[in-house]
C-alpha cells in the first residue's frame, strides 16, 4: 500500500485518470473529491462490499435452469403460449409493416441535438 501526505487542496492522480483530491479536513474525517471517468465505478468501500453481497446471493439463489419464469402483466407468464404464426407469408409482411411512411409520422421520432 503506498501511503501519501496531503494538504487540503492537494492531489493525487491515478493512472492519468483519476484525481483524488484532499477537499477538507474536519477533525478526525476528511473530506475526498474523486473525479474519474464514468466507466470507472467509484464506490464508499462499505457499499462495495455490499454490492459485491448482493451478487453473490443473487449468483447462488437461481442456479441455471430454475430460473424463475418471465412473467408479463397481471402476473401471466409470457412464456406460456405460443404466439401465432400467419397463414400466409403475405399476411406477415402486411401485419409488420408501418401503416404511415409519411415524414411527418417519421418527425416524432427525431429530436434536434
Amino acid at each position: 500500500m503506498l501511503i501519501l501526505s496531503r494538504k487540503t487542496g492537494e492531489s493525487v492522480i491515478i493512472d492519468g485518470r483519476i484525481v483524488v483530491k484532499i477537499i477538507r479536513t474536519d477533525g478526525d474525517t476528511d473530506k475526498v473529491g474523486i473525479e474519474a471517468p464514468s466507466s470507472i465505478p467509484v464506490h464508499r468501500q462499505e457499499v462495495y462490499e455490499e454490492i459485491q453481497r448482493a451478487n453473490r446471493e443473487a449468483a447462488t439463489r437461481a442456479p441455471h435452469g430454475q430460473i424463475p419464469p418471465l412473467l408479463g402483466p397481471q402476473g401471466k407468464s409470457l412464456l406460456a403460449s405460443k404466439p401465432s404464426l400467419p397463414s400466409k407469408p403475405s399476411d406477415a409482411i402486411l401485419s409488420a409493416a408501418p401503416s404511415d411512411f409519411s415524414p411527418a409520422a417519421n418527425q416524432k421520432h427525431s429530436r434536434t441535438v
